[in-house]
């Protein structure tokens, strides 16, 4: 941990940015409580968000949580290490990227969304198993069961949401759905990792809202199945 930080710091110091020794101890202290917050209900809450937030924006939770983890701000469980090696913070930031414009344009974002269907919900039951890996194998199930479900539920709600917005003509709503998935991302992440029991509330709050939209978009929501079970008679079909 020691090690990662000097060189975190030396790297800031390539760049020209320097630090006092005081300010610098002042960060790590932070960075080291940071480690030292997985008890039970800070895994269960990152387990939660890896999941629920997967279902929006996999690319950038994998980016992000290995980020934090790479900088020595969050202790990575042994399971999920893997997420802040350099191979994989640098595929995770390509896509992210590659997403971010996607997500933009209206219709391609519905058909990004449909393809990723398939992709985003077992990865966010894998990144939630891996909170607790192999050394917690009831866990692991039980964390896999949740992160698999939030993803879904949270891909129901985002697609649904984007079936409504594309039907208008200008592309404002979409924009301003795309950002602010954006920031539920990145503050899910955040509130899980620095907050776990107010995201714990923040994400029954999350979830009631979007049984809401779901039932009151339910056409939407059944022109959105239509489209992903077409997606699956086409594959079966060149298979």
């Amino acid at each position: 941990m020691d090690q990662l930080w000097l060189s975190f710091v030396q790297w800031l110091h390539s760049l020209g940015l320097h630090i006092d020794a005081g300010t610098a101890q002042v960060l790590a202290d932070g960075a080291a409580r940071a480690t030292q917050r997985l008890d039970m209900p800070a895994l269960l809450a990152l387990a939660a968000a890896l999941g629920w937030a997967s279902g929006i924006r996999l690319y950038a939770v994998v980016f992000l949580v290995g980020g934090m983890g790479a900088l020595g701000w969050l202790a990575l469980p042994e399971s999920l290490a893997v997420l802040q090696h350099p191979a994989v913070l640098m595929a995770s930031g390509f896509m992210l990227l590659v997403e971010f414009f996607a997500d933009k344009v209206p219709l391609l974002d519905s058909l990004w969304d449909g393809v990723h269907a398939f992709i985003r919900v077992p990865a966010g039951a894998l990144l939630a198993a891996g909170v607790f890996g192999a050394d917690n194998a009831s866990m692991a199930v039980v964390a896999g069961l949740l992160g698999g479900t939030l993803s879904a539920t949270a891909l129901a709600t985002k697609m649904t949401a984007r079936a409504a917005a594309n039907t208008s003509p200008e592309p404002f709503s979409n924009w301003g759905l795309s950002f602010m998935e954006d920031g539920l991302t990145v503050g899910a992440v955040w509130l899980a990792t620095q907050h776990p029991v107010a995201f714990g509330f923040a994400l029954v709050v999350a979830l009631v809202l979007s049984v809401l939209l779901l039932v009151l978009l339910f056409k939407f929501l059944r022109a959105v199945l239509r489209r992903v079970s077409s997606l699956f008679s086409a594959s079966a079909k060149v298979a």
